[in-house]
C-alpha cells in the first residue's frame, strides 16, 4: 500500500518560524515532523511515500532524498501553485497504482493506522475517513454518518450552536484508486467541500472510521507548544532519543536547575544557576548562561540564551541569541537567527524575524 502526504502548505500560521524552514521541516522534540510521519507509516508497513510538495521543497527532497536510507521509496510532485487537498491528490496520479492512504501533513496523531487499513478492508468502500470527537466542532469539517458507518453530509464549520454531530474530519484518508476519477485535473480543489460530496452524491460509499486517538494540528505557536508537552508528560506516544529528565540518560542528568520534564539533546551547556523546565526541549547545541531561566519553551538548534535572561512559554529557531537580561515573553515566536538585544523586554506574543519570506 501507497502513501501520499500532503505537504504543500506555506505554513502561515508558524510564521516567522516558516520562513526558513518548510512547516513539515518544523521539529518535534527534535527531529522534522515530517519525519514523524513516515516513522508512523513504517510501523505500519507502508513503504511507498509520495510527497505532495509546493512551499521550499528543497529542504524536504535535501532531507529524505529517494528515502532508502530510511527504508523506503519515496517521490516527489511538485506544485507549481497550490492545488487544494484533492487537486493534490490527482497531480500524484501517474504514481498511484492502487489503495492508498492520504495523511494531512500538519496533524499530530496516534491513529493505528494498521486498524484503519483492516476497517476499510472490511467495509468495502471507495473510501474510509479518520474522524475523531471534539467538544467545539464549529472551526472544523463535521461528517455525519449512519449507524453502520456510511458517510451522509458534510458540514463544513457550522455556526457554533448548529453543529450536526460532535465527530469532525481528522485529516486522514484511506481511499481506492478509484475516487481519482472524481477528481478534475488542472486546477484547485477541495476533497472536503467538493470531491467527497459528489461522491457521496453518485451513489459511493464513504465510511467513517471514529477512534479517541491522540489528534492535534500543529497549524498555531500554541498547538506546537501543546504538542511538545503532551509528548513530555505521556499523553502522546512518540518514540524520542535519549535526553529525556529522568530516564538516565540526560545530558542534564544531576543538574539542580532542571524541573521535569525536560528533554535535551546530547551536546546542550546549561550553566550550574540556571532554571530549565518544565516542558522544555532544547535542540543541539543550545547554552543556556547563568542565572537565566527557560519555561514551558522549545529551543531548536544552537540556541544561545544569555546570562539572567528568562524565557517564558516561546519558540525559538534556529541559531537564536538572546542577550544578558533580556526577557522573552509568553507567547514570543523568533525565527532564524534573530539575536536580542541584552536587557531588552519583548512584548507578550511577540513575533520577531530575520528572514523574508522567500528565503
Amino acid at each position: 500500500m501507497q502513501a501520499i502526504v500532503l505537504v504543500g502548505g506555506e505554513g502561515t500560521r508558524l510564521r516567522p518560524l516558516t520562513y526558513g524552514t518548510p512547516k513539515p521541516m518544523v521539529p518535534i522534540m527534535n527531529v522534522p515532523f515530517l519525519a514523524r510521519t513516515l516513522e508512523r507509516l513504517y510501523a505500519a508497513e507502508i513503504r511507498d511515500i509520495i510527497l505532495a510538495a509546493g512551499y521550499m521543497p528543497q529542504a524536504i527532497v535535501d532531507y529524505f532524498g529517494d528515502g532508502s536510507e530510511f527504508g523506503m521509496k519515496v517521490t516527489y510532485a511538485i506544485e507549481e501553485t497550490p492545488l487544494g487537498t484533492a487537486g493534490a491528490i490527482k497531480n500524484v496520479e501517474p504514481h498511484v497504482d492502487g489503495p492508498f492512504f492520504v495523511l494531512n501533513g500538519d496533524i499530530f496523531t496516534s491513529l493505528d493506522l494498521r486498524a484503519m487499513r483492516e476497517y476499510h478492508h472490511a467495509k468495502g468502500g471507495i473510501g474510509t475517513l479518520h474522524l475523531i470527537r471534539v467538544e467545539d466542532p464549529s472551526p472544523f469539517g463535521c461528517v455525519v454518518h449512519d449507524d453502520d458507518g456510511r458517510v451522509t453530509e458534510f458540514v463544513e464549520k457550522p455556526p457554533k450552536g448548529r453543529e450536526p454531530t460532535d465527530e469532525i474530519n481528522a485529516g486522514t484518508y484511506l481511499l481506492e484508486r478509484e475516487i481519482l476519477e472524481f477528481i478534475p485535473a488542472g486546477r484547485n480543489v477541495s476533497i472536503e467541500r467538493e470531491t467527497f460530496p459528489r461522491v457521496i452524491a453518485q451513489g459511493k460509499n464513504l465510511y467513517a472510521y471514529t477512534t479517541a486517538d491522540y489528534w492535534l494540528d500543529l497549524g498555531r505557536p500554541e498547538q506546537y507548544l501543546a504538542a511538545h508537552r503532551d509528548v513530555l508528560r505521556g499523553a502522546m506516544p512518540l518514540a524520542v532519543e535519549p535526553g529525556l529528565s529522568g530516564d538516565g540518560k540526560d545530558a542534564l542528568s544531576g543538574h539542580p536547575g532542571v524541573v521535569p520534564p525536560v528533554h535535551a539533546a546530547a551536546d546542550v551547556v546549561v550553566d550550574a544557576s540556571a532554571t530549565v523546565g518544565p516542558n522544555v526541549v532544547l535542540g543541539r547545541g543550545c547554552s543556556i548562561g547563568a542565572g537565566a531561566a527557560v519555561r514551558e519553551s522549545v529551543l531548536w538548534e544552537r540556541v544561545s540564551v544569555g546570562a539572567g535572561a528568562i524565557v517564558e512559554e516561546a519558540i525559538l529557531a534556529s541559531g537564536v541569541t538572546i542577550g544578558p537580561k533580556a526577557l522573552v515573553a509568553k507567547g514570543s515566536v523568533i525565527g532564524h537567527d534573530v539575536s536580542v538585544d541584552p536587557g531588552a523586554v519583548l512584548e507578550p506574543g511577540a513575533r520577531l524575524s530575520s528572514l523574508p519570506k522567500s528565503t
